[in-house]
């Protein structure tokens, strides 16, 4: 068991390092006058990387399976992984289909974020609790994060196209937007730097709390504590002192860790930013737009549209109708108000709107493109602040 699991840590780490490789390449294609954002050697060697770190990843998702002896889609730190894998997956099928580098420019670096962002949930290898043990878990858990993975390249696509047509010349409510997102991701990449940071440094506070079912339990931090568990008491010493506690009403599990890495991620997210801005002299939005001039705005129009068409019927089979059907087994109602139930049929209802109005009403191009950042949104608020906030039946993961 342990050998397979240091084969499988090892190459997730080492899928990391072939994404991040892959991404430079396709960062140059954007100087590759020959390629007009779709053929060259870079783009090529690119999409090649991809594929081996997709591979290597999927020996991670093997071994780890051997290693567990169920799917590893049954914790937090697992499901986002294999979340991020399917977006890579989703990202080479549509490579393919479309043959736009620029793509990967965009889609690898967000699949690597939410792979680090993995990284803050606990990586240990548990026992199935009674709900978890059924052949549903992988049905539902597995479709449902392909679904989602292939409905964010819609938001990588119409990033990319708002970023490519709007006018960055001058200030308004489009330009603003674009920059909020952009903060958006940035603070992502924070969280991951702050993580490496601390990581290496070895850095480890414990404390002890109480959860609302008055159960006493221990977590570890792994940043310096600006927020402890609700009524939570430091363990460890020569560590740094926490600033406040967590509200009482944050009950998701291990609460006061993670919302102390949220904090962390916004103040790292924010230093960067100005860091950025200062730098560039100007909207990190107009400072990337010259590199994606090449980029045609109808085909991204076009793969934003394809992936809601593909992701879609995807999610509504494993968010919807196989969750339904685990409900009944597990807890003998078909539908319940669960949090984690509630945002994915708001997930569900966003992307039927979604295709209403870009079958019925027309809304292509600009429109669209921010249907499909805002669809993003929910998916990803979904995955960080449900499971950060809330608690419910599936807060076991």
């Amino acid at each position: 068991m342990d050998t397979m699991l240091n084969i499988s840590n090892t190459m997730l780490f080492t899928a990391f390092i072939l994404y991040l490789i892959a991404t430079f390449f396709f960062g140059a294609t954007i100087r590759d006058k020959r390629s007009k954002g779709k053929k060259g050697k870079a783009g090529t060697i690119g999409i090649t990387i991809t594929i081996i770190g997709f591979l290597s990843q999927l020996v991670y998702f093997v071994t780890r399976w051997i290693a567990s002896g169920h799917a590893p889609v049954s914790n937090l730190f697992e499901f986002v992984t294999f979340f991020g894998m399917a977006m890579v997956f989703a990202f080479i099928i549509l490579y393919f289909i479309y043959r736009v580098s620029i793509l990967g420019l965009f889609a690898l670096p967000i699949a690597l974020i939410v792979i680090a962002y993995a990284s803050m949930f606990p990586t240990e290898i548990s026992p199935l609790v009674p709900s978890l043990q059924s052949y549903w878990l992988y049905i539902h858990v597995t479709t449902v994060s392909i679904g989602e993975a292939i409905l964010s390249i819609s938001f990588v696509a119409g990033l990319i196209f708002l970023i490519r047509t709007i006018d960055q010349t001058k200030s308004d409510k489009r330009t603003t937007w674009l920059e909020i997102v952009l903060f958006s991701l940035i603070i992502f990449i924070g969280f991951s730097l702050i993580n490496v940071i601390f990581q290496v440094a070895g850095y480890n506070a414990e404390f002890e709390y109480t959860t609302n079912t008055n159960v006493t339990m221990t977590t570890d931090y792994q940043l310096p504590a600006i927020v402890s568990p609700y009524e939570g008491k430091l363990l460890s010493e020569g560590v740094m002192e926490p600033w406040f506690e967590a509200p009482s009403w944050m009950h998701g599990a291990d609460a006061g860790r993670k919302f102390n890495t949220l904090i962390w991620s916004v103040f790292v997210g924010i230093i960067l930013y100005v860091l950025l801005r200062l730098i560039l002299r100007k909207r990190i939005g107009a400072a990337i737009k010259p590199a994606l001039m090449k980029a045609k705005p109808d085909l991204l129009d076009e793969i934003s549209y394809r992936a809601v068409a593909i992701g879609f019927p995807v999610f509504t089979l494993g968010g919807i109708i196989f969750a339904s059907i685990w409900a009944q087994i597990a807890w003998d109602r078909f539908w319940g108000w669960d949090p984690k139930e509630v945002w994915a049929l708001v997930t569900w209802f966003f992307y039927a709107a979604f295709l209403h109005l870009r079958l019925s009403r027309g809304w292509h191009g600009e429109k669209s493109a921010w249907l499909a950042v805002g669809g993003f949104a929910i998916i990803m608020f979904n995955l960080v602040a449900v499971n950060l906030v809330l608690a419910g039946l599936h807060s076991y993961a």
